[in-house]
This record gives C-alpha cells, sequence and structure tokens, in this order.
C-alpha cells in the first residue's frame, strides 16, 4: 500500500498496513519511493499521511475514541 508524505510529498510504501489500520500507533513504518534504490525503513507519523488521491486518512485509523469525539 502506498500513502503520501504531506511534509515532503513523498510517496511511502507501508510496510505492513496491519499497524495502519490500528488507531493506537501513532508511527508506522514504510519506505520512501525515491531513486532506483529500495530506501532504508523511516518511522512517519500516521497524522503526516494520505492517500496519493490527496484524502486524508480515515478518522477511525487515527483516533481510538473518534466515536465519542
Amino acid at each position: 500500500m502506498f500513502l503520501q508524505d504531506t511534509q515532503s510529498d513523498s510517496l511511502i510504501k507501508i510496510s505492513d498496513p496491519k499497524h495502519l489500520f490500528d488507531p493506537n500507533q501513532a508511527t508506522i513504518q514504510g519506505r520512501r519511493q525515491t531513486g532506483e534504490e529500495e530506501q532504508p525503513p523511516e518511522s512517519f507519523a500516521k497524522s503526516q499521511l494520505i492517500f496519493p488521491s490527496g484524502e486524508p486518512l480515515p478518522q477511525c485509523w487515527l483516533d481510538a475514541n473518534y466515536r465519542e469525539n
């Protein structure tokens, strides 16, 4: 799965989408898609990631108490 980093506009390949769906995880591991060589894994704040189409991530992926807010 690919997401976009809002700070650098880079595409990020998410290593394990299962962690992306967990609202209790504030960060996620992924690899920037820059250059021809595979980049080392980095930690990204989920709050700074969006879908490549520009849509934000669903609130239920970011906030465990989203129904109460």
